[in-house]
């Protein structure tokens, strides 16, 4: 075993460093659907308006 070796993450290591695992589908999802929206827009219908009078 070289010096250079002994430095380096075991693979066992490297597969479990979070940083290096799969994506959860869904967990950072940062696009969404025009239907999401509506849904989204419909639940909260006077948020404007809420926002404007307490200006």
């Amino acid at each position: 075993m070289s010096k250079s070796d002994h430095n380096q993450p075991t693979k066992a290591e490297v597969q479990t460093t979070k940083l290096n695992q799969m994506p959860v589908p869904g967990k950072f999802e940062t696009e969404f659907s025009a239907e999401e929206a509506a849904e989204v827009f419909e639940q909260q219908p006077n948020a404007d308006q809420h926002a404007e009078n307490e200006q």
